[in-house]
């Protein structure tokens, strides 16, 4: 695998940008933009992530029509807002029916159009408009996108049902209902978007990863998605490589590294591959952002720790304990260690005399846990797909005895989004909760808060409108409630101390406010902080996660733990380490 160099590759006008969340997406399109601008090229950088830090990155005030950077002649850069157009679109979309139709609708339409899908959408529609200005096609040599759109949004795009007002006829539960029916105008324009995507003359696709199995997986899937639907000319940089060691954390993570680089998933072995060494900064200021590319610079963070006491999980485990929590959820977006943190909190409640149910989504063999009759711990094991099939198949079902066949093509894309999947599973988990009256329950992997009052409208719904396609079983209307109830139910929020998954995390956790559920704990996972390595890069990037520990401190007010990094999978009685 080569080391990214833009000067040895054939780059064409519409670069798309696209990866799980804290794989450094924005640095590497933002470095890439800087350095054609710096090679005289004219570059329009263009975000659409939720998540961004544009405006901290370039310490430049962005808008959505795009800024020049003064320090870097020919290069403009624009920031759209998804959440505030999604807000907007939403508007548009619900206004014609206030007063129209009773308030509960009403809020459940709202809330129909509040998922990832609809910002999603709302942030294609957006950058349609830089794909096909004709005007700015001339003006720049290269438009770059952070951010592209998954290819369940561009199959959606592309069937007719997805163009009708949808959402007064359905309620299944699902999150992409409808969200296209303010948009008829647009339809030809999103063609024009799409075609151009798919134009390989046109369109490179740029896959960003790190060296670490979830987020390969996840390229490896955007990849196969998008490549289905003509977006196949693709190229996959992993970042964040370390190239050497001189001390066990550094020859540990080195070693860890090759191993998943070696395993690369099957789908990305034929993409063309090239690598970003780890960097010891975080990415702001113009300065880190040319080197990115370029060189390492090993400046110490000045940021010191607010607190003097840092927390274990074993603190986290003795408040589960002594407050008497029965369910209790760990949440946090992919690869940030979930699974882990749920079994040994399972492991630890066990070692204190409760007992303890843990279900997961991660096959119980792989956690290869000491289980013994002694230990107490019930296991279940989850299987997504599995769920998620049966739930298509109960809804489709439904679907068909009523709707035409391009109703029905809509309602199995709407299927295919994140939101029902966590529907799905949710309704497993709520069958195991509803069996384990008098155990603690430890579920890893729970919905998100936009997932729960979807779910929780639909009831209303159904009262004022006889029109459904999926009930929502018993013990799923009886779980809502007692996870509002927090004397029974505790949710951990699992991060990592790195801008875009704190951030992630926040937006989580506003997500379950409007459930109306609380957290009570964050859990920082894998710090290289706590490690105390004497490898000079790992020591220096060790102390640029200080500012985002102080943030975690600030946001769960003092309530969170920090787990060190650790080179091997933590199973069995290790877990009670933690």
């Amino acid at each position: 695998m080569k080391q990214f160099d833009l000067q040895h590759l054939n780059l064409t006008k519409y670069l798309f940008y696209t990866g799980k969340g804290g794989v450094g997406k924005t640095s590497i399109a933002c470095a890439t933009a800087v350095t054609l601008a710096d090679n005289g090229k004219k570059v329009l950088l263009v975000s659409t992530d939720p998540a961004s830090n544009l405006q901290d990155v370039f310490s430049t005030e962005l808008d959505g029509k795009g800024v020049p950077i003064v320090e870097v002649p020919g290069l403009f850069v624009a920031n759209l807002d998804p959440i505030q157009a999604a807000a907007e679109y939403r508007e548009s979309v619900v206004a014609p029916y206030r007063e129209k139709l009773p308030e509960s609708v009403i809020v459940n339409m709202e809330e129909q159009l509040s998922g990832s899908c609809t910002v999603e959408i709302a942030a294609f529609n957006e950058f349609t408009n830089f794909i096909t200005d004709e005007t700015a096609a001339e003006e720049y040599d290269h438009i770059i996108f952070d951010t592209a759109p998954t290819g369940h949004t561009l199959r959606m795009l592309q069937l007719p049902s997805a163009w009708s007002n949808f959402i007064s006829e359905s309620t299944h539960g699902a999150s992409c209902l409808g969200q296209l029916s303010g948009l008829e105008d647009k339809k030809e324009m999103y063609k024009q978007a799409v075609a151009t995507l798919a134009n390989g003359q046109l369109t490179t696709l740029v896959l960003v990863s790190r060296p670490e199995s979830s987020p390969l997986k996840e390229a490896e899937r955007a990849s196969s998605e998008l490549a289905a639907l003509g977006v196949d000319n693709q190229l996959l940089i992993v970042n964040g490589v370390l190239s050497s060691f001189d001390d066990s954390i550094s020859e540990s993570l080195y070693a860890k590294q090759q191993k998943v680089l070696a395993d690369m998933p099957a789908g990305l072995k034929d993409i063309a591959a090239y690598f970003v060494p780890l960097r010891a900064y975080n990415i702001t200021g113009m300065e880190n952002v040319r080197n990115l590319l370029q060189k390492d610079s090993l400046t110490m963070s000045g940021d010191t720790l607010n607190t003097t006491d840092i927390p274990t999980l074993r603190k986290v485990i003795d408040d589960l304990d002594a407050s008497g929590k029965k369910v209790i959820f760990t949440m946090g977006k992919g690869g940030v260690g979930k699974t882990t943190i749920a079994a040994a909190i399972a492991l630890g409640l066990s070692a204190k005399g409760k007992k303890v149910h843990l279900t997961t989504t991660d096959p119980a063999a792989h956690l290869k846990f000491v289980m013994d009759e002694a230990s107490g711990i019930t296991m279940s094991h989850i299987d997504e797909k599995e769920e998620l099939r049966r739930y298509q198949e109960e809804v489709l079902k439904k679907a068909r005895e009523t709707m035409s066949e391009d109703d029905v093509a809509y309602v199995e894309e709407d299927l295919r989004s994140p939101c029902t999947q966590e529907i799905a599973v949710f309704r497993a988990f709520a069958e195991i909760v509803d069996r384990a009256e008098n155990e603690v329950v430890v579920i890893d992997t729970a919905p998100t808060g936009h997932t729960l009052l979807l779910l929780d409208s639909t009831q209303s719904y159904h009262r004022e409108v006889k029109r459904t396609q999926g009930d929502i079983p018993e013990a799923v209307k009886k779980l809502l409630p007692r996870l509002r109830n927090a004397d029974e139910t505790a949710v951990i929020i699992v991060t990592l101390a790195e801008t875009t998954p704190v951030f992630e995390a926040m937006r989580l956790e506003e997500d379950l406010k409007r459930a109306e559920i609380a957290t009570r704990w964050w859990v920082i996972n894998s710090s290289l902080y706590a490690t105390e390595t004497s490898n000079e890069l790992l020591k220096a990037k060790a102390s640029h996660e200080v500012e985002w520990i102080n943030k975690v401190d600030e946001l769960s007010h003092g309530c969170f733990a920090v787990i060190r990094w650790s080179a091997e999978d933590i199973r069995g009685e290790k877990l009670l380490t933690l």
